[in-house]
């Protein structure tokens, strides 16, 4: 394998009634961009009994950013926020200075036929000058990204820049987010479309390039100006994610990220100490582990 690329596997985690692959963070690689937490959620199947309760916890330094392939999830958060999140959807929580939030299967599907949750739920650090910004949740849904078609692949941008196009979702530093899904077998070109490092997330299918075979479950780390071309089987989708490195380097323990570590124990006393703002009308509460 060449230097300048790095393959991944996904280590799963079990949280409750949920199993989740963690793609981000690993020994080998902290960051792709601003991205410090890469979760592939499911898929999984949502039957009585079996529901997403999440309970109450909080985040602070960065924004969460949920995707949604199949099924449905209800944030609501300590901001006020309260969204059902279906496929396609943006949900995009920026916690700044400390947010607390909660993320459930929506009450109108619970007793209803089982259905699949899938897709996946990112983190993305935020600037050092905006750290301790106020807390904030934005809503992009489906029909206003952009989405375009050329050489048998579908795009959407889901966040920031690329392929000369903007997401409506506001970011922070310079970052992009694509999904890419291919109906006949196809190259995809890199190189000129993307600024700064970028992961290639396979969510199913089979992408090759000159040295490597990157199944479901699996995340090549390159440089864009490294990784010219990739090509997509029939039927195949990823997502690309990255963007510039923040200048800093950033330290995460639990929930919180920081360009601090000082900042994380605050953080870590503050939730344990009931000090973070609360969802309206829930008194759930995860502990510091």
């Amino acid at each position: 394998m060449a230097n300048n690329k790095m393959l991944l596997e996904e280590k799963s985690r079990d949280i409750g009634n949920f199993v989740v692959g963690r793609l981000l963070p690993v020994r080998e690689k902290r960051q792709v961009g601003p991205f410090t937490f890469i979760d592939h959620m499911g898929p999984s199947l949502i039957d009585k009994g079996k529901y997403v309760d999440v309970d109450q916890h909080p985040h602070t330094g960065l924004s969460t950013l949920t995707y949604l392939f199949e099924g449905e999830i209800a944030h609501r958060d300590s901001t006020g926020a309260h969204q059902v999140i279906t496929p396609g959807d943006v949900g995009f929580m920026t916690s700044g200075s400390g947010v607390a939030h909660t993320e459930r299967t929506p009450q109108y599907l619970r007793g209803k036929a089982p259905h699949t949750l899938h897709g996946y739920q990112v983190w993305v650090a935020l600037p050092k000058e905006k750290e301790e910004m106020s807390p904030r949740f934005d809503f992009i849904p489906k029909t206003d990204l952009p989405r375009w078609q050329e050489n048998n692949l579908m795009f959407t941008l889901v966040a920031g820049e690329g392929y000369g196009k903007k997401s409506p979702l506001p970011v922070y530093s310079p970052l992009f987010m694509v999904d890419i899904k291919a109906t006949k077998s196809a190259w995809l070109d890199i190189k000129g479309q993307l600024e700064g490092e970028v992961a290639v997330v396979v969510v199913k299918g089979k992408v090759t390039d000159d040295t490597n075979t990157i199944e479901a479950g699996q995340m090549l780390v390159s440089k864009t100006e490294n990784e010219c071309c990739i090509q997509l089987e029939a039927d195949t989708q990823l997502l690309l994610f990255g963007g510039q490195p923040l200048p800093e380097p950033r330290y995460l323990f639990w929930n919180f990220v920081s360009s601090s570590r000082d900042r994380l124990k605050k953080a870590s006393e503050d939730w344990k100490n009931k000090q973070f703002p609360k969802v309206p009308g829930d008194d759930t509460y995860i502990p510091v582990p």
